[in-house]
């Protein structure tokens, strides 16, 4: 019988709560050992203190300081929790993303995950912190990678390629005061052009009207709203070619432009983002895929489709005949909820990612759950017994 030891293990998990408590505690605590090694990374007095960090949210986003004190009291309270929880000036990071906004009958946001499975958060939080449901994948244990609001306004973010820094906030927390103040595509951009952020991001945005924009957000520029539906990782042009070579941004830009240009359809579109180039196989990079969401809006209530797809890996220097596991999950606001599915995918003849499944091993593997109404599901696929 022989083990896969040497594949990653990715762990998603969706909780329901109003506000933070028991259920936020856990992921914190699960979390904060590594999150309070890489804020600190450059020294603690790097970073600026409680007194500096509470000053700009009172100054940028006055809102949400009732959400933070009580995410920092859940916590515990502690200097550096409150300091690292704020997400102003943390240190530098980047990602990879793909995005796309679908308009007409098929008014969508679509977005590929790029990072690295070491580092997967893996969190669908529901909560109600100011009154209005929102549901986001979340990162730094309370900001938005993206996620929709009950009023049907939907967000994501994709790295925007530059080196530039600057004082500011992360990007995932200016989502979360978005999501939880803003209901239209105007109000969205009219936060996002007040609140300075410490590094480059493309923010893609559509409310249930179907109205939708690309926003250019810098540490050294003003807001710029762009007329495009598409959104990797760079802005007007390459500015930082290493990155902009490594995640195939230039390349997954065309292929998804393409997309958009050769159907409406969200079917074909959501196709392609399971398809090279868009979707990436270099986790050893730190730049694959890890899911795909697909956030859907219309009146008179949200019907939210969030489609996750994360890649189990096994490392360049692992016998290929190995197989790779690929778990996907589907969860339904508004609508009848999908099953859970895990599939089995066959060896890929590439050394560094796999082909798409094969063989579908159908069945839950995971409570079937309603997004906005969702207590808890979560996860994990292991490593599977082969050779018997």
């Amino acid at each position: 019988m022989k083990i896969l030891q040497d594949a990653m293990d990715l762990q998603f998990e969706a909780i329901n709560e109003d506000v933070p408590g028991s259920k936020w505690r856990r992921v914190f605590d699960r979390h904060w050992p590594a999150y309070s090694r890489w804020f600190v990374r450059e020294g603690v007095r790097s970073r600026p203190t409680y007194s500096m960090s509470l000053e700009a949210l009172r100054t940028h986003m006055p809102k949400l300081l009732p959400t933070y004190e009580a995410i920092v009291e859940t916590a515990g309270g502690g200097d550096l929790e409150a300091r690292f929880l704020s997400m102003w000036c943390p240190p530098f990071y980047v990602r990879g993303c793909s995005q796309a906004i679908l308009t007409g009958a098929d008014s969508s946001l679509i977005r590929n995950y790029d990072y690295s499975p070491r580092l997967l958060e893996g969190t669908w939080l529901a909560s109600r912190f100011n009154g209005k449901r929102v549901v986001a994948v979340v990162d730094c244990l309370w900001g938005v990678l993206d996620g929709i609001n009950e009023d049907g306004l939907a967000v994501s973010l994709a790295f925007g390629g530059r080196t530039a820094e600057g004082q500011g906030f992360g990007m995932p927390v200016v989502l979360r005061y978005v999501l939880e103040f803003a209901n239209t595509t105007a109000a969205a951009v009219a936060i996002l052009r007040d609140i300075p952020v410490h590094m480059s991001y493309s923010i893609a945005l559509i409310d249930r009207e179907g109205n939708h924009a690309t926003v250019y957000v810098n540490p050294d520029r003003p807001a710029e709203v762009v007329e495009r539906r598409v959104s990797t990782n760079h802005q007007h042009g390459v500015e930082w070619a290493y990155h902009a070579e490594t995640t195939k941004s230039v390349e997954r830009e065309a292929a998804v432009e393409k997309l958009l240009s050769a159907s409406a359809s969200i079917t074909n579109v959501l196709s392609g983002f399971q398809r090279p180039p868009v979707y990436q196989t270099h986790y050893g990079r730190d730049c694959g895929t890890l899911y795909t969401a697909v956030y859907s809006s219309a009146p008179p209530s949200i019907r939210h489709t969030t489609d996750v797809t994360a890649a189990r890996y096994t490392p360049p220097s692992t016998d290929r005949s190995t197989p790779r596991w690929n778990w996907s999950g589907r969860a339904r606001a508004g609508g009848n909820p999908a099953p859970i599915s895990r599939t089995r995918c066959a060896p890929s003849a590439s050394t560094t990612g796999f082909r798409r499944p094969c063989a579908n091993l159908q069945g839950r593997c995971g409570e079937q759950l309603t997004i906005l109404q969702i207590d808890h599901f979560e996860t994990r696929v292991t490593g599977q017994a082969v050779g018997r």
